[in-house]
């Protein structure tokens, strides 16, 4: 059972503490990064990813002010719970959250063309690859 909750000051730091495996490191941002950056973009959240009551994860998400539409700009679950069903419980519950919001017609990620792993996560909950981005990413849509 996948749960969603904000971050806030009493999970912060157990969240900015997750990790990627080394492989995967030049593929996302830090948690903390993003959890400062967050504080700048008022259409977005930031999200702890929980199992039962054990922090698995991290999003980030919400509208962007160029074309309005929804983006998951991070998502990251912690090297010690990958390919445990984790990954794409959470991206489902994520896509739900965000379907129940106003204006919530498209979602979108990007992510860099050599994450096959990736790729391969959004593929499998409905995302369609849109092409390459001008700053170098995949695009990937979801309506």
């Amino acid at each position: 059972m996948i749960r969603l909750e904000r971050i806030t000051k009493e999970n912060w730091e157990e969240a900015a503490s997750l990790r990627v495996g080394k492989d995967q490191k030049k593929n996302v941002a830090s948690n903390l990064y993003s959890i400062a950056e967050v504080q700048f973009l008022p259409e977005f959240e930031a999200i702890a990813i929980y199992s039962d009551d054990n922090m698995v994860g991290f999003a980030m998400y919400g509208i962007d002010e160029d074309d309005h539409n929804y983006w998951i700009y991070r998502y990251m679950i912690d090297e010690r719970y990958q390919s445990k069903g984790y990954g794409k419980a959470a991206l489902k519950g994520i896509i739900r959250d965000i379907k129940n919001r106003p204006q919530s017609k498209i979602i979108m990620v990007g992510y860099k063309p050599d994450n096959t792993q990736a790729a391969r996560l959004y593929r499998s909950v409905g995302f369609r690859e849109e092409g390459p981005a001008p700053w170098g990413e995949t695009l990937a849509k979801y309506e």
